[in-house]
């Protein structure tokens, strides 16, 4: 493939996204779905170069989430564990491009009006008590999210993380430490599914340098946090630019 500037205009794209969404704890999944959606016309590819991305930046993220004590095994675990075989199983599944670029709208469409949800929420929410999700809510909590991840390509954070929010599961930290590590393992799960499926493609010449795009912006998130830029704004832009995208997809594809 040869380099020119809408690749290039690509590759900035991947590295301000992994960039802003590593600060709150996600991997960026749905946004690289979106801008490849737009990019590429060959839809697995699309998903498996997703996947890939997400899990560059999420390693480092979970990492450092893990050092700081934030991970919670006990809180943590029914969500995962049930969340690990779906993913892997909706990755399994063939999906002709018209129905894969329909689900995959509804789901980002989903997403973003979850975020907008969260950030008009929020200003309300800052004297909450937590109160964590009933044992029977969480697993199919997680293996809803999984299933989703897989089908579509994503880590399933930004399906998870702010319905934890509305749910006052706990606080933003600690949501954020579990969406980090919910997306690396669902990541792995769905990339594992694609190649069970005969689903995985990828292209080098495009996959790299966005990988690195991705590893470098995921350590400036992670590691600087974004003092400047408030979380709360970073989910607002992050749900319109999503929402809009999704609807986009599902319209053109109806």
């Amino acid at each position: 493939m040869a380099v020119d500037l809408p690749f290039i205009g690509l590759v900035l794209g991947f590295l301000v996204i992994a960039t802003l969404y590593s600060s709150v704890g996600f991997g960026g999944g749905s946004s690289y779905l979106a801008l490849l959606a737009l990019f590429l016309p060959n839809f697995l590819e699309i998903k498996s170069t997703a996947l890939l991305c997400n899990l560059v930046v999420v390693m480092g993220s979970t990492y450092l989430f893990c050092k700081e004590g934030l991970f919670d095994g006990r809180k943590f675990l029914p969500l995962v564990l049930c969340s690990v075989p779906a993913a892997f199983l909706g990755a399994t599944f063939s999906l002709s491009q018209p129905v894969f670029f329909v689900c995959l709208g509804l789901v980002l469409a989903f997403s973003g009006a979850l975020l907008m949800l969260q950030f008009f929420t929020l200003p309300l929410a800052r004297q909450m008590t937590y109160a964590p999700a009933s044992k029977i809510l969480n697993p199919f909590l997680g293996a809803g999210a999984g299933f989703v991840s897989g089908l579509v390509g994503i880590g399933g954070g930004i399906l998870v993380s702010p319905v934890l929010h509305l749910l006052k599961w706990g606080p933003p930290k600690s949501i954020a430490a579990l969406a980090s590590f919910f997306i690396l393992v669902n990541s792995l799960a769905g990339l594992a599914g694609q190649l069970a499926g005969n689903n995985f493609k990828v292209d080098p010449a495009i996959l790299f340098p966005l990988l690195l795009a991705v590893l470098v912006g995921g350590q400036l998130g992670t590691r600087l946090s974004l003092h400047r830029i408030p979380p709360q704004a970073v989910k607002g832009l992050t749900g319109l630019f999503v929402l809009g995208i999704g609807l986009k997809l599902v319209f053109t594809y109806v």
